[in-house]
C-alpha cells in the first residue's frame, strides 16, 4: 500500500552526500519548470494548490542536524518520491478511470513510462485535513486495527519530524487469491499552510530483511494529498496515488481489480475510522 533502493543510495560517495544540498536545488527548480509547464496559462485549482505549497519542497536541508549519511540517504528518498508524486498527480491528462462507487468514489488508472501502472483514489471526507492527518500520520501504527487489508503497520526508525522508515504487512485477499506482502517503505509526511502530504517509495532496512512465507513487494512513489474543500473546510478533498508492484505470477487483471478495490475498501474504513473517533470524543464522561 503506503508505500530508489537503500542498496543504491547509501552507496553514493560522501563527496556526493556533501553535494546533496545543491543537487536538491537543482531538483527543486527542475520541479517548478515541471509545474509550470503543465499548469500553463489556465492552471487548474490542484495545480494552483500545489505551486503555493511546494515551497516546502525548498525548505534547508540542514546536515548540522547531525544525520548519519544513513539518515540522509532516507531523508532524500522520501523527499524524491515526493516530488515525483506531485509531478505525476499535477500531470491531468491521460487518466482512465477504473471505478466508480455509488457515493462518488472513484479510481483512475494511467501508465507512466519506467513506473508502469499507476492507480489514483479521489474522495471526499467528511473531516478536516488536520484530523486525517493525525490519524493516518500520527497514530499509523494503529491502522492494523481498522484497516482489514493491513496486518501491521510498525515504525522502524524515525529521522527528525519529517521521514520514517516503516514495515508493513497486509492481510491475504479474499479465497488467497493475493497471498500476504510486507513493505519496508520510507515515508515523507509534510503539512504546509491547510495542506497535508504522505508519500511513501520502497527502501531496505537492516531491522527487516525479507521474511520467510512473505513476498517483499515494491511501492513508489505513492503519496496522500489532503486539503480542505472549497465549499467547506471542514471537509477534505482526499487524493492517494498509488504505484506498486505485489510481484509473484498474478495476472495483471487480478491486479487491476485488487488495487482498485483496495483504494475503495481504504476510504470507507477510514470514514469508519473517523465516525467512530468522532462518537468517541463526544461519548460524555463517566
Amino acid at each position: 500500500m503506503l508505500p530508489a533502493t537503500f542498496k543504491l543510495c547509501a552507496g553514493i560517495s560522501y563527496r556526493h552526500m556533501r553535494n546533496m544540498t545543491g543537487l536538491r536545488k537543482n531538483a527543486i527548480v527542475a520541479l517548478h519548470h515541471e509545474l509550470n509547464r503543465l499548469a500553463g496559462p489556465d492552471p487548474n485549482n490542484w495545480i494552483r494548490q500545489v505551486r503555493r505549497q511546494s515551497s516546502f519542497l525548498g525548505s534547508p536541508f540542514k546536515e548540522e542536524q547531525g544525520y548519519s549519511e544513513e539518515e540522509m540517504s532516507y531523508v532524500k528518498q522520501g523527499e524524491d518520491a515526493l516530488q515525483k508524486a506531485v509531478s505525476i498527480l499535477s500531470n491531468q491528462d491521460g487518466w482512465t478511470i477504473e471505478t466508480v462507487a455509488a457515493n462518488g468514489d472513484k479510481v483512475l488508472s494511467k501508465v507512466l513510462p519506467e513506473i508502469g501502472k499507476v492507480f489514483k483514489l479521489e474522495v471526499m471526507l467528511e473531516q478536516n485535513p488536520d484530523n486525517l492527518y493525525k490519524e493516518l500520520v500520527g497514530n499509523m501504527e494503529q491502522m492494523g486495527e481498522w484497516n482489514p487489508n493491513v496486518k501491521q503497520v510498525k515504525i522502524l526508525q524515525k529521522i527528525g519530524q519529517d521521514t520514517m522508515v516503516t514495515h508493513e504487512l497486509s492481510a491475504e485477499t479474499p479465497g488467497n487469491v493475493v497471498g500476504p506482502r510486507d513493505f519496508v517503505s520510507v515515508r515523507c509526511a509534510k503539512r504546509r499552510g491547510s495542506s497535508c502530504f504522505l508519500a511513501g517509495i520502497s527502501t531496505q532496512h537492516p531491522k527487516m530483511p525479507e521474511q520467510r512465507g512473505v513476498v517483499r513487494a515494491q511501492n513508489g512513489p505513492t503519496c496522500i494529498v489532503m486539503r480542505p474543500s472549497a465549499e467547506d473546510p471542514n471537509k477534505t478533498k482526499f487524493t492517494w496515488l498509488l504505484s506498486i508492484d505485489l510481484k509473484g505470477w498474478i495476472p495483471k487483471t487480478i491486479i487491476n481489480k485488487v488495487l482498485s478495490q483496495t483504494q475503495v475498501d481504504f476510504a470507507n474504513h477510514l470514514r469508519q475510522r473517523m465516525a467512530n473517533n468522532t462518537s468517541m470524543e463526544m461519548a460524555p464522561a463517566c
